[in-house]
Parts: C-alpha cells; structure tokens; sequence
C-alpha cells in the first residue's frame, strides 16, 4: 500500500468517525436549563448566627430577604458542629462585613448604626458576602446605598441590578469567584 492510498484511508476513517460522533451529539441535546428552573440547584451558603446577639430577628430576616429575592443562591443556617460559610456577630462598632471570598466571610453587626433599620443593614453587609459593593451616595431603593440612603430609609430588598449582579455570581454549579475580587473589607 503506498503512503497516499494509506493518507486518503486514514483521512477517510477520521472524516467517518468525527461524523458518527457529530451526528450522535446533535442527535439529542440536552436542553439547557434556565436559571429559574427549580431543577437547577442553587449554591447553598451557610452562615452562623449564634453571636448576632440582640440583632438574631433582623438577622434571620435579611437571610429571608436574599433567599427571596435570588435563586443561584441559598442561605441556610449552618447544623451543629459544621463550619459555616458566613458567621454573623454582634460588637459595638459600625456595622461592616469582611469578605474572605465569594460567598465567605464574617458579618459584624455593629451597635453604632443607632436608628437605622437593622434588617436592611443585615441585608446589605450580606450583599456584600454575596459580592456587592457599596454604591455611594445612593437612593433607598438601593440596598447597597447603606446608610446614605438615611435613617428614614427602611428598603432591605436589592434592586433588580444588585439581584443580576448576585445571580450571575452565583450561576452554574459553582460560584464564579473570578468575577469579583476576593478578600475585601466594606464599612458602611
């Protein structure tokens, strides 16, 4: 057999295959799921709520808001004996949150914000846990305008960008924590 009669049947045996294969994946696609889809699970995030002290309601609140109003992502309190993603605690300075990475970190859930509603500031440090960033100065209807928005201001739900931005972060099966910076500190 000359090298051209085996080229042209090798090139054949090639050409053979990668059509069988292309015909059997085209065949039946699996379809792709939306990210509303209830099939779809979310990433699950569990935080530790044991130190939050006087601020537990407004704790459990701002979890119930963010598990409200995204579905790439769910917050779950973490079981007995199991290290949580987020740990929440109660201390006398400014409300802030320490991201360590996406989905991680701690939430202080300090005594000076006097006045201002306690589960909208539950709801923005964890925003933060979630990837947000403070958008200063900012309206009410912003979550992550933090305390610009004023003491009357009692809005604890993310507008729509700030629910994309937390869904996009969070789609597909695992976090996309190339998307935003890692460890950060955020101060209201």
């Amino acid at each position: 057999m000359s090298f051209r009669t085996a080229a042209r049947a090798l090139i054949t045996s090639v050409v053979a295959a990668l059509a069988l294969t292309t015909a059997h994946a085209t065949a039946a696609p699996a379809p792709a799921a939306p990210a509303d889809d209830p099939a779809v699970a979310a990433r699950v995030l569990t935080y530790d709520a044991g130190g939050s002290a006087e601020f537990a309601g407004a704790v459990a609140a701002g979890v119930a808001v963010w598990n409200e109003s995204v579905v790439n992502v769910r917050l779950t309190p973490a079981a007995a004996g199991q290290s949580a993603n987020i740990r929440i605690i109660a201390d006398n300075g400014w409300p802030r949150a320490l991201r360590t990475s996406l989905g991680n970190g701690i939430v202080y859930m300090g005594r000076e914000a006097v006045g201002y509603d306690t589960t909208r500031i539950a709801a923005h440090e964890l925003g933060h846990i979630l990837g947000l960033p403070d958008i200063k100065p900012g309206p009410c209807s912003s979550l992550m305008s933090g305390s610009t928005a004023g003491l009357s201001c009692t809005n604890p739900y993310p507008n729509a960008a700030e629910r994309a931005a937390v869904e996009n972060y969070f789609a597909g099966s695992t976090a996309a924590g190339d998307r935003i910076p890692g460890r950060q500190l955020f101060t209201d």
